[in-house]
């Protein structure tokens, strides 16, 4: 085993030599807010979607108007906006001069009458770690753990859009070419590479099979490839509130059956009621687990989000579900692979198998089942949505069968 491990290293690191690591700058958002302004309930017309023309002109100038009027009685700086018709909000987006912190400035603002609410410009952190056939499917530990074989004879995820929202994600990867059913950049002026979180989830997912690469959980699903997030380092994703505010509007308004979200950071309010929309439409929202923080972090302590951790992790709350996270083969920017760590992967097989679920039994798929020792069981999660056996899956599911006497 130890010499397998180490020719596939030596493998993937020729690879990597191929596929220069790329990084891109985000936006400063240290000292900037958010503010909410208040909408006249008639803008919003509930399942339509935001195509770019909402409201009138008038409107919509009277909006900005009151904004720059808000602006300068305290002193800030008009920096952008974005319509959220589904909260019946219009985010501004305001920075700050020195000597007050977004806390203070975010208080002071929200006791204007024209304000619904207003809340400082948070970071996220992607919760990942430096680490013909498809011949690293062997190597990826869903091979063996989840029977990812016998998996894809009950389904593929075949029709089943995924919303992965992270770092750009490369569309021409072999394993990830034709996955991706459309493409929006959130976080805008920050060139067009590919970048490496978002790619590697994208492939532990839904990377192609057959083309010799690795095999993704629903190899058959369709991403919708949201950037949200920016790669600051080949170590160090992030993204903010407004940029997952407008992926999240955007996933929930063109109806992804499961949304990706493997990330973490403070609670947020504008990011949790975008989340709740999502929920109550059926949506599945899987977040990474943070075990750095208490309560994991958000989204995954958001109540009904689906939580992930890695299986080989300790002291986890009983409701978080274990998936694998460690030493994971996938896709790299470039054309390449490599080998990742973090439950932002443990995260991306569970949206994965979430996407099998969905395909056999679309109303369903909360039937995440778990096995002895909080290990997500997913042949016996897949068999009880589909209703359908193989050796393997029958064996898993009398064992979680067992399990819950």
């Amino acid at each position: 085993m130890k010499a397998v491990k180490l020719l596939l290293g030596l493998w993937l690191a020729a690879l990597a030599l191929l596929s220069p690591a790329m990084a891109a700058n985000g936006p400063d958002t240290g000292r900037q807010i958010l503010v909410m302004l208040k909408m006249p309930p008639d803008h919003y017309r509930p399942g339509s979607a935001y195509s770019g023309n909402y409201g009138a002109a008038s409107t919509q100038g009277a909006r900005n108007r009151i904004a720059a009027r808000i602006a300068r009685r305290h002193g800030f700086t008009l920096v952008d906006n974005w319509p959220m018709p589904m909260l019946g909000v219009d985010c501004f987006v305001m920075s700050l001069p020195d000597g007050l912190t977004p806390e203070a400035a975010a208080a002071q603002i929200s006791h204007d009458a024209d304000v619904a609410w207003s809340q400082p410009l948070q970071l996220y952190h992607a919760q990942a770690s430096a680490p013909a056939g498809d011949p690293l499917l062997a190597a990826e530990p869903a091979a063996a753990q989840w029977h990812l074989t016998e998996l894809h004879r009950l389904a593929t995820g075949r029709g089943v859009s995924v919303a992965v929202i992270d770092s750009r994600i490369d569309a021409a990867h072999p394993d990830l070419g034709g996955q991706i059913s459309l493409s929006q950049d959130f976080v805008g002026g920050h060139g067009t590479a590919a970048e490496l979180h978002g790619t590697a989830v994208a492939g532990v997912i839904a990377a192609r099979e057959g083309n010799g690469g690795i095999v993704g959980i629903a190899p058959r699903a369709r991403l919708m490839a949201l950037r949200a997030c920016w790669q600051q380092s080949p170590a160090a994703t992030v993204c903010d509130t407004l940029s997952l505010a407008k992926a999240l509007q955007f996933a929930i308004d063109h109806h992804a059956r499961v949304i990706n979200l493997s990330l973490s950071g403070p609670r947020d309010m504008l990011l949790g009621r975008l989340v709740d929309i999502g929920l109550a439409r059926g949506q599945k929202v899987v977040a990474a687990f943070d075990p750095a923080v208490p309560d994991g972090g958000f989204p995954a302590s958001q109540p009904g989000v689906i939580a992930v951790a890695n299986t080989n992790s300790t002291g986890i709350p009983q409701q978080i579900f274990l998936a694998p996270g460690r030493d994971i083969p996938t896709t790299a920017p470039g054309g390449g692979w490599t080998l990742v760590d973090g439950t932002s992967y443990a995260a991306a097989h569970v949206s994965g198998l979430l996407a099998l679920m969905n395909e056999r039994q679309s109303a369903g798929a909360n039937a995440l089942v778990r096995a002895r020792g909080g290990s997500l069981d997913a042949c016996a999660s897949l068999t009880a949505a589909t209703h359908m056996c193989s050796c393997d899956c029958a064996d898993a599911r009398r064992a979680a069968a067992d399990e819950h006497r």
